[in-house]
């Protein structure tokens, strides 16, 4: 097992610390926008005269967005400098957050989704790919880091939001508000000079590309992505839909998810240096289908929605990470590779919550739970594909790099 402790020299590096935090903190922005959907749905019906299934195209098209942002995106972070790709990309998330909540037209809103999507996958990519060429195989712990800052914004939006709906009674002032906080990182990545583009492993060699390896990476984030983005996005929906809690405490309940997946990659920061990924991820798994289980035995229990939110968190919190640092181990990560990573991943963003506001209001709210738990039992699975494919292709490897046997 290959260790991924901090090297000595990262933290007494100052170029390379203050562009880490300067990433996170660009990452507290990209998850204080990702988790304003969720709460201002409702908010958002109403401004365009909407039913939930209508709605529910905004989770499509910024999905869809975030799709072609991931994939555009990763080859411009082969070919231009990284951190003015990811400024631009934040201020553009700052100017549709701005218009969003004036949009009286569901067509017009779905567009400006799009566009925010597009903006969210090219930071996306671009602080997941500098980061690996910043810190190479050492990027165990700093990746858990950087998501622990995603999982700090993506905690705190819905509190904003909240606070907000509280004082003003809409939701223009809070996109206003998460709008502001955006502008200040991406002024501070324009201001600092990129890393170098590399688009070789750390040996020097170029390495194979291994599609099918790619491949089953991509369809991994699908399912997890589609599972995360399902439950805090709908959660919501489900506690105020079923009667469960008033709005303001259903934005809290969305909080709870995204502040415990917050805590859970805080806590994954030393486990990330300790245990192998496939260990991690099966933790994760077993702990994300129990909680859904819960929620699915007792789904008109207010508390046993509170448990299975903090649960799904916990579990969920270092599944992206971790997956991150098992494919840095196994292939050269360069914008495009990773690009393809989150190809797969805006497809899962898009598909299962959408698939979830089609049957919201047909079958009821409970078919959202079990959507997301069908989803999970694939994911396990597929990961079991994924460990026992990724070994054998280790072990070839190994096995060709051997000198021949002398007959």
């Amino acid at each position: 097992m290959k260790e991924n402790t901090i090297p000595p020299n990262t933290l007494t590096d100052p170029a390379k610390l203050i562009r880490t935090v300067c990433y996170c903190l660009s990452f507290v922005s990209l998850g204080l926008v990702t988790s304003s959907l969720g709460p201002t749905l409702p908010g958002l019906a109403e401004n365009t005269q909407s039913q939930f299934r209508e709605i529910s195209y905004l989770f499509t098209a910024r999905s869809f967005g975030y799709l072609l942002g991931s994939f555009l995106g990763g080859r411009l972070y082969d070919r231009l400098a990284g951190h003015a790709v990811m400024g631009s990309a934040l201020l553009v998330m700052a100017l549709t957050m701005t218009l969003a909540p004036l949009i009286p037209l569901l067509l017009l809103l779905v567009l400006v989704l799009l566009i925010l999507g597009m903006a969210e996958g090219t930071l996306d990519v671009g602080g997941n790919t500098l980061l690996v060429w910043l810190h190479r195989h050492k990027v165990g712990p700093f990746m858990n880091a950087l998501h622990f800052a995603f999982g700090v914004g993506a905690f705190l939006g819905p509190v904003i939001i909240a606070q907000v709906l509280l004082r003003s009674g809409g939701i223009t002032w809070a996109y206003w508000t998460l709008a502001l906080l955006v502008i200040p990182s991406a002024l501070w990545l324009l201001a600092l000079s990129s890393p170098p583009i590399q688009t070789i492993a750390e040996d020097g060699s170029t390495g194979q590309v291994n599609y099918l390896l790619i491949l089953l990476i991509a369809l991994f984030f699908f399912l997890y992505v589609g599972a995360e983005v399902g439950f805090g996005g709908w959660v919501f929906s489900y506690a105020t839909a079923l009667n469960l809690t008033d709005e303001a405490t259903a934005a809290y309940l969305t909080s709870a998810f995204w502040g415990s997946l917050t805590l859970g990659r805080l806590l994954a920061i030393p486990i990330a240096a300790r245990l192998r990924p496939r260990t991690i991820l099966f933790g994760d798994l077993v702990l994300c289908m129990l909680s859904i289980a819960i929620i699915l035995i007792w789904s008109a229990s207010l508390t046993a929605v509170w448990i299975a939110a903090i649960g799904l968190g916990l579990g969920m919190a270092s599944i992206f990470p971790v997956t991150l640092s098992f494919a840095e181990r196994r292939m050269p990560i360069s914008g495009r590779v990773t690009g393809f990573f989150f190809v797969g991943s805006s497809l899962g963003g898009m598909t299962v919550p959408w698939m979830i506001g089609q049957l919201f209001e047909s079958i009821g709210p409970a078919v959202a739970m079990w959507i997301i738990a069908v989803d999970l039992v694939a994911a396990l699975l597929l990961l079991i594909i994924l460990i026992l494919y990724s070994g054998r292709v280790r072990v070839l490897e190994i096995e060709l790099d051997q000198p021949p046997v002398p007959s």
